[in-house]
């Protein structure tokens, strides 16, 4: 089942980018800190930014189950899980593979998102969730070669 309203797409309001680019902060600033940092504080840089990468890619699942509790498709709430069980068990790992895995899920979550926000009209939102996905896979990415 689909929205009835796939057509439409409402831009993301001033707040979500604000929060949205709000939110790139300590993915720069921690991968940023796991080269620029002192040596004994880049293990913490890094931890910290796996953990908060974690959070995030949790947060991307959540989105789909709001989604799907708007017109009860199934596989929207099967996946809307799956982010936060890889979230959890990258943070069970090393910090660098951590790192490495939800940087990729958040490319993972970007992907499914392009296929499911058009459906349910939310095609506009896409072009964020591309910059906000990038600068913060990238990041992951770059603390993970600095970890």
């Amino acid at each position: 089942m689909t929205d009835t309203h796939s057509q439409q797409s409402s831009p993301a309001p001033p707040i979500a980018l604000w929060l949205g680019y709000a939110g790139l902060i300590p993915f720069v600033s921690f991968a940023a800190l796991t080269w620029l940092a002192p040596p004994e504080w880049r293990p913490f840089t890094a931890a910290a930014l796996a953990a908060y990468a974690a959070v995030i890619v949790s947060f991307l699942g959540g989105i789909h189950w709001g989604i799907g509790s708007r017109d009860g498709t199934p596989w929207l709430f099967l996946w809307g899980v799956v982010p936060s069980l890889v979230a959890a068990a990258a943070l069970m790992l090393s910090t660098r593979a951590g790192l490495l895995i939800n940087g990729l899920m958040l490319l993972l979550c970007y992907a499914v998102d392009r296929r499911v926000y058009p459906t349910h009209g939310l095609r506009a939102w896409l072009g964020l969730r591309w910059r906000l996905s990038m600068v913060a896979a990238i990041s992951c990415f770059v603390a993970a070669a600095g970890s």
